[in-house]
């Protein structure tokens, strides 16, 4: 028990007090004499291996600075985690989800509250796990913050496979997406956010071009259509007048029944898809830097966490 013990006030004090505590030799008069000088752990180490080693030494110094990182890093996502639920649900609330939880399936496009939630619930159940199987040596919590997160990096890795092997198929997707998403538009506001937002910053309209348009019941240019916005398309299709500060939400009124010349002047005649593919390309690096980064954290937030099983277990077995 001792073993266990000193490992556990070791990580919990260099997770509380890393500003104030050096990871160096230890004085003779130690702030925290269990935790600093490892002896105890050195006794329980020597036994199986034959040699002396200290989890304070120069050998794995490095070691309860990365758990002491670890540890402050998972408490950050489990605050993110938190606020990305909590902005999720209050948004639902505000829609009135919450008081009628069947209207979730009512939306025939996507709501991206989803987004919020999902990946609020993720990082909240990864920073945790991690964080209080760190603390507390709980090595289920740590077996399941790594195995969880070698799914997930087992996802990406075969998500980004499939997207570089299948490139047609993911466009195909992509434009099914985008138009059932066109369909929805005005049922949902957040859904209308998100897509004013996508053919504002990639300067698209539709997925393939502006008609795509016609899949909405407001915008299509049948003659049954009785909208104002009949054969139109929403203001973020427009081109932007750096002279107008006030966004003209009228500007696509009719812009689809002027010839095709005349529309490159007042609406963005490029398609979404293309637009999103040539953005891909132009920024191919950055986008590969930030997956690959994201990746090698995963793989050192697994390694770290199987290394703190391993001592725990090692000291365990050493009883």
């Amino acid at each position: 028990m001792k073993g266990l013990d000193s490992v556990g006030s070791q990580y919990l004090f260099l997770s509380l007090t890393p500003l104030f505590f050096s990871l160096g030799p230890t004085s003779t008069q130690s702030p925290c004499p269990h935790s600093c000088s490892g002896t105890q752990v050195e006794r329980s180490r020597a036994g199986k291996v034959g040699t002396a080693v200290s989890l304070g030494g120069p050998g794995l110094k490095l070691l309860p600075k990365a758990v002491c990182f670890l540890n402050f890093s998972l408490l950050g996502c489990v605050f993110l985690g938190i606020a990305f639920l909590g902005i999720g649900l209050w948004a639902w609330n505000e829609k009135g989800v919450l008081s009628n939880i069947s209207s979730i399936t009512d939306l025939g496009g996507f709501d991206p509250v989803w987004l919020f939630l999902v990946v609020g619930g993720v990082m909240f159940i990864l920073g945790f796990a991690g964080c209080i199987g760190a603390l507390r040596e709980n090595t289920f919590l740590l077996k399941f913050f790594s195995v969880f997160l070698g799914i997930i990096f087992f996802l990406e890795l075969t998500a980004g496979v499939l997207a570089f092997v299948f490139k047609d198929w993911i466009k195909d997707q992509l434009y099914f997406f985008i138009n059932n998403n066109i369909r929805a538009y005005r049922d949902d506001i957040d859904l209308q956010n998100l897509i004013d937002f996508t053919q504002e910053y990639w300067q698209c309209c539709g997925a393939f071009g502006a008609d795509d348009w016609n899949l909405n019941i407001y915008f299509n240019c049948t003659d049954s259509n009785a909208s104002r916005e009949r054969c139109g398309v929403p203001f973020s299709c427009c081109t932007k007048d750096p002279a107008e500060d006030v966004i003209n939400t009228q500007c696509g009124y009719d812009a689809r029944q002027k010839p095709e010349v005349d529309q490159q002047i007042v609406i963005y005649t490029k398609g979404c898809v293309p637009q999103f593919e040539k953005w891909l390309q132009d920024n191919l690096t950055i986008v590969a830097g930030i997956f690959i980064g994201i990746a090698l954290l995963q793989i050192f937030g697994i390694c770290l966490a199987q290394n703190l099983v391993s001592d725990i277990e090692a000291v365990r077995a050493s009883w």
